[in-house]
């Protein structure tokens, strides 16, 4: 019977990637129509199905809306006000042009922690092309840093949408995932984007030139540095109050209110009407400039939160028909690590699918019943492990290649020699560092 809920198991991850890659499905559909196969054919009582399915979304999002929200519009304030550009800017002044791929790796990171991939790929790009345009220099060595860092911070650091679904499901601890995490990310970060940056500049050059993206002239006023400075790093400040509040010597009523205003959901909201006033108000924007923004910003985030949600449907559903109770007692007689599993799972799903939302997302809900039965796992890093594995291998199947392709003017045989490494080397090294970490914790 194990044998049997395995296979068909496959069988629905295998209707996942075929959904979203030949039939062209919204990857909702195919995870929605992959947790009913595998209900159906696990004999799962077929009054229960949509039941099972309906908590498993609700038990996941219930937990995220808000935070996917209110961390869009974040990043879509800093992106229009110019805050994300003052903070770029700030790192190359102090560091010049012959360190330039450190200052561009900091940028990538400090702006990738509060914004999607693709918005801060759209608040960093025209300062990177003007970078090239004023230095000469090949274009890799200025953008891949950026890439490298924000693409580790969007993979395993919350409030990032992949990294809070494996908190959710694996019911893990926010605050030592987002400690952990940062203690991953930058190393991961320096060896795949300025080291590889400067490896690969030599043996790379692109033959055309970035068109997509215009370097922006316009003289509008922009926030003062350290106010956007105060705005990108406030969520990351009042979370980690909150993680340790717990452990400093106050009275019992702060220490209530810390872990409140450090709560995720809270922590942004405060952020977002910080960003309001310092990166809205001050700029210039009316309430219904701001407004406009909002709406805007929201609406692509729908996607997002579809998929995530039937991810949690399938996890229940996986849960529910006992496929969870099977891959336990299988993953102990192969005496196989959660983290190594986690990593492997994740890692080809995304490989299979392009998406590293849907990877993770997967892979947590076949993973969180294996772990459920098991003892000493570290729920933490197991969290980042996941996000480690939904980072391989990025190819023509993740509109992160072609995102990259089109903003820095490269072929895709190009893209591959460089997206696709770069993507490959933070999944391996966040992952190794994942483990060296477990040995000391």
């Amino acid at each position: 019977m194990d044998i049997y809920l395995l296979i068909i198991t496959l069988l629905a991850i295998v209707i996942v990637i075929l959904g979203v890659s030949w039939w062209h499905w919204h990857a909702f559909i195919s995870l929605t129509v992959a947790s009913l196969f595998l209900a159906i054919m696990s004999g799962l009582s077929m009054d229960k199905i949509a039941g099972a399915f309906e908590t498993g979304v609700g038990s996941v999002l219930g937990h995220l809306v808000g935070i996917l929200a209110l961390g869009t519009i974040l990043g879509k304030l800093m992106s229009e006000s110019g805050a994300g550009m003052q903070v770029a800017d700030f790192f190359v002044r102090k560091f010049g042009v012959k360190r330039l791929p450190w200052a561009m790796l900091l940028s990538g990171f400090i702006i990738g922690i509060p914004v999607f991939f693709e918005v801060g790929i759209v608040i960093l790009m025209p300062l990177v092309i003007s970078i090239y345009k004023t230095t000469k220099q090949n274009i890799l060595l200025i953008a891949l840093p950026v890439i490298a860092g924000l693409s580790i911070v969007h993979g395993i650091v919350p409030p990032h949408p992949g990294a809070l679904t494996a908190i959710s499901i694996y019911h893990a601890n926010l605050g030592k995932v987002l400690l952990y995490s940062l203690i991953i990310a930058l190393p991961t970060a320096i060896i795949a984007g300025p080291i590889f940056a400067k490896w690969v500049n030599k043996r790379v050059i692109p033959e055309g030139e970035p068109e997509l993206i215009r370097p922006n002239t316009s003289t509008q006023s922009l926030p003062k540095t350290g106010v956007s400075f105060l705005v990108i790093l406030l969520p990351i400040i009042l979370i980690l109050l909150s993680v340790f509040a717990p452990y400093a010597p106050l009275p019992g009523g702060l220490t209530k209110f810390f872990v409140f205003i450090g709560s995720p959901l809270v922590a942004l909201l405060i952020s977002c009407f910080a960003a309001f006033y310092f990166l809205g108000f001050r700029q210039g924007m009316d309430k219904k400039l701001i407004k406009k923004l909002t709406d805007d910003c929201l609406l692509p985030v729908g996607s997002i939160i579809l998929i995530i949600g039937a991810g949690g449907g399938f996890k229940q559903i996986l849960i529910d028909s006992g496929v969870g109770d099977a891959i336990a007692q299988m993953s102990e007689h192969l005496s196989l690590s959660p983290i190594v599993l986690a990593f492997v799972v994740a890692g080809l799903i995304r490989v299979a699918t392009g998406s590293a939302t849907v990877a993770l997302t997967t892979a947590a809900g076949i993973v969180s019943p294996v772990v459920a039965h098991m003892t000493g796992v570290n729920l933490e890093l197991l969290v980042i492990a996941t996000g480690a594995g939904s980072l391989m291998l990025s190819h023509v199947n993740d509109a992160g290649f072609w995102l990259v392709k089109e903003y820095m003017g490269l072929t895709v045989k190009e893209t591959f020699k460089t997206w696709t490494v770069l993507e490959t080397l933070l999944s391996f090294i966040a992952f190794g560092l994942v483990l060296v970490v477990d040995i000391f914790i």
